[in-house]
């Protein structure tokens, strides 16, 4: 038995059988990559597959808020509220082919104008075409409001309205800080 291995690994070794066996297998890679259960082609996923959504942006920006003033104030009775100008913006790839303008209400003399946009397109893995992604912009914060122990002294009232202004980039106007009440047993 050991000769018939022997045998055949020498008949192996042969240039014409290797080359055969390689040329073998770049066909079935190619091949491969046809199926459609075959190889999986790369591809960016959408932001709605992998992406954050606006929510979970909101309750990051929360936690982070929450965190941050428990750390000033040395107590963990802390409430956060964070509103958002809107959901997450997202840019994509495209031309712009012309404009055309149409003349409405004859009586105002009003016009109004109509802009054509195209976009670049690239194909996915199933086949299908989305539109090419170039940016995506998180929601601008639109207030804070901060309840903690403490909040009613002026002195860390201001160190927690400039460490949240600070940290999200946002004026004073819109951030809002209250002492809560401190729970005493009696």
């Amino acid at each position: 038995m050991n000769e018939r291995i022997n045998g055949l690994l020498e008949k192996m070794k042969s240039p014409k059988v290797l080359i055969t066996v390689g040329v073998a297998g770049i066909l079935l890679i190619l091949l491969s990559s046809f199926l459609p259960g075959g190889a999986s082609k790369e591809r960016s996923p959408s932001p709605a597959e992998n992406g954050i959504t606006a929510e979970e942006y909101r309750h990051m920006l929360e936690d982070s808020v929450k965190e941050m003033v428990t750390q000033l104030t040395g107590s963990g009775k802390v409430n956060v509220v964070i509103t958002l100008e809107s959901g997450i913006r997202y840019s994509y790839a495209g031309t712009n082919e012309g404009a055309t303008a149409n003349k409405t209400e004859s009586d105002s003399e009003t016009t109004s104008s109509e802009l054509k946009q195209s976009y670049i397109t690239v194909r996915t893995a199933d086949g299908g075409e989305q539109a090419l992604l170039v940016t995506e912009e998180m929601p601008q914060v639109r207030g804070v409001a901060i309840v903690c122990e403490g909040g009613d002294d002026a002195i860390l009232n201001e160190k927690i309205k400039s460490a949240v202004m600070a940290a999200l980039n946002i004026t004073s106007k819109r951030v809002y800080v209250a002492g809560g009440n401190s729970y005493e047993k009696r």
